[in-house]
């Protein structure tokens, strides 16, 4: 399979292209999804929907989502860790390749994450004075996890926090969706998102063996570069059955409609992404194709899960 070009200056010589493909675009439909996990529990509930509080939340999450991004990639470029990095998969792991091809610069590269923080805190104002003042918990929650992800003195992946970051992010984008309908917290967003946010944590984690090398010479110590690469895949293992396993108790429970047992269709594709990771956990040039599984199953359990709230 021939691997997709990376970006060069030539390929993104208009502006305003070349800075939306930095915000690494593709990738932006894992926010998404938690959005619509969040409208799905005010449906399920019957609260009524208001389309416009709907529309810019949705742009608050991407904008958070791709600001994250940005500032991750400039982050790493200052700690050296893209730079060195030559097990990379693109463009799923090794970040997006724009300072190091010369499409941007770092400072420019800084300088759009920022503005694209500062758009996420006008929306958050906007959604805030037209849902209720709590949001500002949840709104803070996510600006401070998308910088200090990556961003010195926290660097918290670099301290083993990374998991546990992407998890509460993305909880925190289907809690905020719901809470901003809602005008209120309440447990249903927790409970349906916690699944999903898992399988996006798995995405991280897989995507961390690609640039294990490259992260344990700059000093990003996550998990898979704490342990070694044998005891480090059974991780993967470890998030899914806790994901899917997640679901299953809470409609034991009666927490959740019978009907997201339809997420659990999404398995095979964590099973079968699994194999493949504990097969080459050590060889990561052959890890893509267990890369796309693991974004396959983490968008069918989100549809599903939102359809099965949906008709539940």
């Amino acid at each position: 399979m021939t691997q997709p070009l990376e970006p060069t200056l030539e390929l993104f010589a208009n502006p305003v292209v070349r800075y939306f493909a930095a915000t690494r675009p593709a990738f932006l439909s894992a926010s998404l999804m938690a959005c619509f996990i969040g409208l799905a529990t005010i449906y399920h509930d019957a609260v009524a929907l208001d389309a416009t509080l709907a529309t810019v939340t949705l742009l608050f999450a991407l904008l958070a989502h791709a600001g994250t991004n940005v500032l991750n990639d400039y982050y790493d470029e200052l700690n050296g860790t893209d730079s060195q990095n030559v097990e990379r998969v693109f463009p799923f792991t090794g970040g997006s390749r724009f300072i190091q091809n010369g499409v941007l610069t770092l400072t420019q590269t800084r300088n759009f994450g920022f503005a694209l923080m500062a758009g996420v805190a006008v929306a958050g104002f906007w959604l805030m004075a037209h849902s209720a003042p709590q949001l500002v918990y949840v709104g803070l929650a996510g600006l401070f996890i998308g910088w200090a992800y990556s961003a010195p003195p926290f660097k918290l992946n670099s301290r083993g926090w990374g998991e546990l970051c992407v998890a509460a992010g993305f909880l925190a984008i289907t809690v905020g969706t719901d809470f901003v309908q809602r005008k209120g917290f309440d447990p249903a967003p927790f409970i349906a998102g916690l699944s999903y946010a898992l399988l996006v944590t798995n995405l991280l984690y897989i995507n961390q063996f690609p640039d294990r090398s490259a992260d344990t010479a700059a000093g990003k110590l996550h998990w898979v570069a704490r342990l070694d690469v044998s005891s480090a895949r059974w991780g993967y293992v470890l998030i899914a059955l806790s994901a899917y396993g997640w679901l299953l108790l809470c409609v034991v429970l009666g927490w959740l409609p019978a009907l997201v047992l339809l997420a659990l269709l999404a398995a095979p594709l964590s099973l079968k992404a699994a194999r493949r990771l504990l097969q080459h956990a050590a060889q990561p040039q052959q890890l893509g194709e267990a890369i796309k599984l693991t974004i396959a199953a983490m968008m069918a359990h989100g549809t599903l899960l939102s359809l099965g709230l949906i008709l539940g």
